[in-house]
């Protein structure tokens, strides 16, 4: 089948000849994909991967699968075929996926040496997205979204209603990551709430907030044209480009109610400067979360006092359970978070013939210019305009 793969370190190309996915596990899927968008994880493969993917000449320890693999992580799609077990689903549904790989999904590759491993201790506990050997469907477990097909078993797959644009489904998985540090950080309403970062998880944190009933929101952004998408998305916005890190912080701290920092703060960046912004402009007891992945090689200075003179709270989030799909198509569905606001994220749809010149390298090179790029492996949907779904 035609797919956008990653082949090696450096190497994506479009392929016509990636093997046809097929039904093994009773509870799987093959599902058509109808729009999959570009993450900056699937960026961060090309530049300076591979990170989830295998490396050469290995296979993953989930499903211990290798290289070549269709890239795509964030998916909407249509049944296409059903396993034998599947129970919640049947053909013609419009689903989302959830694309962890862990421990408890190695039943379905029995081939694997893997297969009757133990699970390790999160899964053990039920927190699968923090896994000890996390993967991705699309970036190393097995091949995802950049396709034509995929199958995944049932409980990853949600469904959602036709009513809900496609594009707009496609965005689902990248809410979900926000939607969950919004979670964990045990948000209460009528808090205050600074953004680090507005790129499409900075953006997204928007709308998990929104549908957690805040709207009094702070974004911090560098880059014109990412703060003038906050601002359509009901945020106030500042530009720390012009002032040094100590003046900043003092003017941040001013923006909250009351004048004395905020409740809650979400670095969506990952700098040094944004961590420390993180921290410094919270109020008394406040929690700042991690959303953003830091590079392994990059660490920074940390002070504990700085957490610890106001018994402030700092703690990261990753990835994503079922809790949190379910809410956000629920926010979704019932107009909790706005389709009008979700389809700001959207900068283009296209074909996966071109997803990497025209889609991935203009995110790597024009990232200013962005935010969520979606590709069309089917031509599904329309490729310019609003992007309504037109599959029937």
């Amino acid at each position: 089948m035609r797919a956008l793969a990653y082949f090696k370190k450096g190497d994506i190309h479009f392929t016509s000849d990636l093997p046809e996915p097929r039904i093994v596990a009773a509870d799987e899927l093959i599902l058509d994909i109808v729009y999959c968008g570009i993450c900056g994880t699937d960026l961060h493969e090309y530049t300076e991967g591979p990170i989830f993917f295998p490396h050469d000449g290995h296979r993953h320890e989930v499903s211990d699968i290798g290289l070549p693999q269709a890239m795509g992580h964030e998916m909407a799609a249509i049944v296409r075929e059903i396993g034998p077990g599947v129970t919640k689903f049947q053909v013609g549904d419009h689903v989302v996926v959830e694309p962890t790989g862990t421990c408890r999904d190695r039943y379905r590759w029995p081939d694997s040496p893997n297969v009757n491993k133990p699970m390790c201790s999160a899964c053990k506990r039920g927190s699968y997205n923090i896994c000890a050997h996390l993967g991705l469907i699309g970036d190393g477990v097995q091949s995802g979204g950049f396709a034509e097909r995929v199958v995944v078993n049932e409980s990853h797959c949600y469904r959602v209603s036709r009513d809900m644009p496609m594009d707009v489904a496609a965005l689902i998985q990248p809410i979900a990551v926000s939607w969950h540090a919004v979670r964990i950080a045990r948000f209460q309403p009528g808090a205050s709430v600074l953004i680090l970062g507005s790129g499409p998880i900075g953006l997204g944190t928007i709308l998990a907030l929104n549908g957690h009933g805040c709207t009094d929101i702070v974004v911090s952004e560098p880059a014109k044209i990412r703060r003038e998408f906050a601002e359509k998305m009901g945020a106030r916005v500042f530009d720390p480009s012009n002032g040094k890190d100590d003046t900043n912080i003092s003017t941040l701290r001013s923006m909250a109610p009351g004048g004395d920092g905020f409740d809650y703060t979400f670095d969506c960046s990952g700098t040094p400067a944004t961590l420390l912004a993180s921290i410094e402009c919270l109020t008394f007891n406040g929690t700042a979360v991690n959303v953003a992945m830091w590079s392994v090689d990059h660490p920074v200075d940390f002070f504990p006092m700085d957490i610890t003179k106001q018994e402030k709270f700092y703690t990261g989030s990753m990835c994503y359970t079922h809790v949190d799909f379910e809410a956000v198509i629920e926010a979704l569905e019932e107009g909790r978070i706005e389709i009008a606001k979700a389809k700001h994220m959207i900068s283009a749809r296209v074909p996966i013939e071109r997803g990497f010149e025209d889609a991935m390298m203009k995110l790597i090179t024009h990232k200013e210019e962005t935010i969520k790029i979606l590709l069309t492996p089917n031509n599904h949907g329309q490729l310019e305009g609003d992007g309504t779904d037109i599959y029937d």
